[in-house]
């Protein structure tokens, strides 16, 4: 199992690709540079929480799927 973010890590995330949605990529290296650029974080490690964060959420706002209902899981069960 991995390591929790602290909460404050995903809000400062959230509230960044929320603020700037076309500056951000899926790319850690794009986004390290960003959250630099975008904050003022005073150390590498925070630094590399936040843009693996927001590489993260990222990934997850693109990429995701539409949830199925569960009427529909049901009947796939039952066939």
């Amino acid at each position: 199992m991995g390591a929790i973010r602290p909460a404050v890590i995903k809000r400062v995330a959230r509230e960044l690709v929320e603020k700037y949605p076309d500056k951000f990529t899926a790319d850690f290296n794009v986004n390290k540079e960003l959250v630099a650029k975008y904050t003022n974080v005073q150390t590498k490690k925070v630094r590399n929480l936040l843009a693996g964060y927001v590489t993260r959420y990222y990934r997850n706002i693109h990429t995701n799927k539409p949830r199925r209902e569960p009427e529909e899981q049901e009947e796939e069960l039952n066939l």
